[in-house]
């Protein structure tokens, strides 16, 4: 028996199958999830979940959100998320290059906050593809 995941996004559903083990980006940290968890609620990071199927690891690129595990089922609803596979490397590379300058160019807090938000997507996109 596995640990069926489910990812849900806004706009779909990004992951809806069975894995042996689970890497989630929480607000406090990595957190590893088996089957026979204890029941758990936490808030996600923007950062890269990794679920391993067989002995391959997928990584998935969260935009924050929330995760629930409760008998072997793990439900996680995102703001966004994109699977590593999905991503062009050099595209993505460009990107954290840019939101990097960008947040070396913030002025004023708010800006600052909307570039520091930036550079943490750029930075797991360009980690989800490595």
């Amino acid at each position: 028996m596995a640990l069926h995941i489910s990812i849900i996004a806004p706009d779909r559903t990004v992951w809806d199958s069975n894995a042996e083990e689970v890497i989630l980006p929480s607000s406090t940290g990595q957190l590893g999830i088996l089957r026979g968890h204890a029941p758990l609620l936490t808030a996600l990071d923007i950062g890269v979940m990794r679920v391993r199927t067989d002995k391959e690891w997928t990584p998935i690129v969260l935009m924050g959100g929330f995760a629930e595990v409760e008998n072997d089922e793990l439900t996680i609803l995102v703001n966004g998320a994109e699977e590593g596979a999905s991503i062009d490397k050099e595209a993505a590379q460009k990107e954290l290059e840019e939101m990097t300058q960008r947040f070396n160019e913030a002025e004023t807090s708010k800006e600052r906050i909307q570039a520091t938000q930036n550079l943490r997507k750029a930075r797991a996109r360009v980690q989800a593809t490595s």
